[in-house]
């Protein structure tokens, strides 16, 4: 009986022995899952950053402050050609073909200063690729070399704007006034094609 009451503790022991080791095995275990998990996790939101930070056009959805509406300009010749004037210089590196540009913009009409489109009074910037057609002529040609910060006035004819197709409150043929205030460049956009 003696015999058996040894046998019987040496086999409790060693089965509570085993209990412990496998359940620190399994605690280790879920331990380095969970670390491993989380460094993953980790790796992979950096990569989404990343991503997020190489934007492309179309994609920047930052709220853009209110501007006041600018004075309205109604040209004193006839457009013929495409005219650029810097109404407020701005800085840093010049704008060129496939960048992307996030600009605010105030459109009238030349021959009577209507408005007929504008997100000055938006919190909503206007995103697009210069140069690449995504805009009328006018504008791919007349941003090239505006600096970030900078507001230009593009005067532009008829056949750098909608030619005699109508657009919306654009009549067929119109010559248009913008004023274009360019408010940031994302970096990392698109390759030029």
């Amino acid at each position: 009986m003696a015999e058996t009451r040894k046998r019987d503790r040496f086999f409790a022991g060693f089965g509570a022995l085993l209990f412990l080791v496998t359940a620190s095995a399994l605690t280790i275990i879920i331990i380095v899952s969970s670390i491993s998990s989380k460094h993953s996790s980790s790796s992979n939101n950096s990569a989404q950053t990343a991503d997020t930070s190489s934007a492309v056009c179309g994609q920047d959805t930052q709220d853009e402050a209110t501007l006041p509406v600018p004075q309205v300009y109604e040209p004193p010749e006839p457009v013929n050609s495409l005219q650029a004037t810097d109404l407020v210089e701005g800085s840093g590196t010049p704008v060129k073909d496939g960048d992307c540009l996030v600009v605010k913009y105030y459109g009238t009409l030349a021959k009577n200063g209507q408005k007929f489109d504008e997100n000055y009074t938006t919190n909503i910037g206007f995103e697009f690729s210069l140069g690449t057609g995504e805009v009328i002529k006018g504008w791919d040609e007349g941003l090239v070399g505006m600096k970030p910060g900078g507001t230009r006035r593009l005067v532009i004819p008829s056949a750098l704007g909608y030619g005699n197709q109508a657009a919306g409150a654009i009549p067929a043929n119109s010559d248009l006034v913008f004023v274009v205030k360019l408010l940031r460049v994302i970096p990392n956009a698109a390759p030029q094609q």
